[in-house]
């Protein structure tokens, strides 16, 4: 048998190609939307790419399973187990090979066993599969790939359906089908592997391990998540709601176009090389990917979202930009040009329309600057403070007077930011990351803004004193 997995370290996402070497087919679990990467690894591993399935219907990027169905009519095997308003109603009602999958089905890739097991609670829909290799002596499973239902140390949380797509009073629901679903892994033997959809820094949980794979013995043993299952139901919803972090704003939309059919793509978009002056004063936002927030503040182009081009890149252009209604230029350098669409469209935004280098932006003339400052510096008594921090931080320690929007929701409650007024608004957060984008995001829409380049918890430290700081 072989078995790849294929790793998105932005977004935490693991897909995984699955083969049978003695009949040269395999299979590709949760891939994303830039299918290129699965059919060359394919290629290399002497294997023909003829199916692709899903554990669900995904909120943190859009799914390849259309893509690799369109452009070279791979088999799909989708949950029908969720009801109808989360069934993958692009697949159904399209011309597309389709199995259907429910409770217990199985379905073989050449001689590997794959079989369903519904498994609630993220989703509705969410399946899981439990891998078995006929091609040999096992007559037993090897694992289970568990999707987005158990992660290392972690459960998936059940919350996005109301956080994120904006159901209403579904979330306790969900937490008790996903007591039920937790209850029924803690019978599976412990020798299982498990192999999850995402890992550390994945926001479809709330305290994922980094360690790609485990075992259902280690899980039982050690994961917190498993530990509240075991106190009973009503605790384990208290526990498994509390504290999760705002979802990034993206994630409602990648719902919906998951549902009803992400558009095919065809091939990488690929953005042309652009003057700094031809860059369209047409609503569209350019996207800086500069790691330097510092040099950024220093000057940058009216307009542009710091968004650096590191794991946070596509939270950040998920949580500031709305593909339906705006185009993007990047300032990239010309090698990470591919890195950066990639991550883009693996996310629904395809209108990338042009680049710019990052020595070109640095050469031009009229840049705009954010004013920067430490805590001690920003003392305004009369203007806004704002932590952009998760309200679980907030409500451990915030600033005096200070107010919480998590920079992953700062479109859709902008209005409270300044309530229509001209004060000035100085952003905060842990460690300056977050507030670097979220300033630059509310120096676009007009708000006189300074940035709080700053470390929370040392300033905390200095106001506690030296007793209160280390008691």
């Amino acid at each position: 048998m072989l078995f790849r997995r294929v790793t998105d370290a932005a977004l935490a996402q693991y897909a995984y190609l699955i083969g049978c070497q003695k009949t040269g087919e395999a299979i590709v679990i949760d891939p994303e939307r830039d299918i290129d990467r699965y059919l060359e690894l394919a290629e290399r591993e002497g294997v023909r790419l003829v199916a692709a399935a899903e554990t669900h219907i995904h909120a943190d990027f859009l799914s390849g399973a259309r893509e690799l169905a369109e452009q070279h009519g791979v088999k799909l095997y989708l949950s029908d187990d969720g009801g109808d308003e989360w069934r993958s109603h692009w697949a159904i009602n399209g011309d597309y090979d389709v199995q259907l999958l429910h409770d217990g089905d199985s379905f073989m890739i050449g001689n590997i066993e794959l079989e369903v097991l519904h498994s609630p609670g993220h989703t509705p829909e969410h399946v899981a599969y439990v891998l078995t290799d006929r091609g040999g002596a096992a007559d037993a499973p090897m694992g289970i790939l568990s999707g987005d239902f158990v992660f290392v140390g972690d459960l998936g949380r059940p919350d996005l359906l109301e956080s994120a797509a904006g159901m209403q009073n579904v979330m306790r629901p969900s937490a008790e089908r996903l007591h039920a679903s937790a209850t029924e892994f803690l019978s599976f033997p412990d020798y299982l592997q498990v192999w999850p959809a995402h890992g550390a820094g994945s926001a479809c949980g709330k305290a994922l391990g980094a360690v790609p794979v485990s075992t259902v013995g280690y899980e039982k043993r050690f994961s917190p998540a498993l530990a509240a299952v075991g106190q009973g139901r009503d605790s384990f919803v208290d526990w498994i709601l509390a504290d999760q972090p705002e979802p990034p704003l993206y994630f409602g939309r990648m719902k919906v176009l998951n549902r009803d059919g992400a558009p095919v793509l065809g091939g990488l978009p690929d953005p042309m090389h652009v003057s700094i002056e031809a860059l369209a004063d047409d609503g569209s936002v350019v996207l800086d990917t500069r790691l330097d927030r510092a040099e950024f503040m220093r000057g940058h182009l009216r307009g542009s979202i710091y968004t650096p081009l590191n794991k946070t890149f596509p939270t950040i252009a998920g949580s500031y930009v709305l593909p339906e209604e705006q185009g993007v230029y990047l300032v990239v350098e010309a090698q990470d040009v591919d890195k950066a669409v990639r991550q883009l469209i693996r996310i629904g935004i395809d209108d990338i329309r042009g680049y710019v280098t990052p020595e070109e932006v640095e050469a031009a003339v009229d840049l705009v600057a954010i004013p920067r400052a430490t805590f001690a510096e920003a003392v305004d008594p009369g203007g806004v403070v704002l932590d952009v921090r998760r309200a679980s931080e907030f409500n451990r320690g915030h600033v005096d007077d200070a107010f919480n929007i998590a920079h992953t929701r700062l479109i859709p409650r902008f209005d409270e930011v300044t309530g229509g007024g001209d004060t000035r608004v100085r952003v905060y957060c842990a460690t300056g990351a977050r507030a670097a984008s979220a300033a630059s995001y509310l120096a676009r829409r007009g708000v006189d803004v300074v940035y709080i380049d700053d470390n929370y918890a040392a300033h905390a430290a200095r106001l506690a004193g030296p007793a209160e700081a280390t008691s």
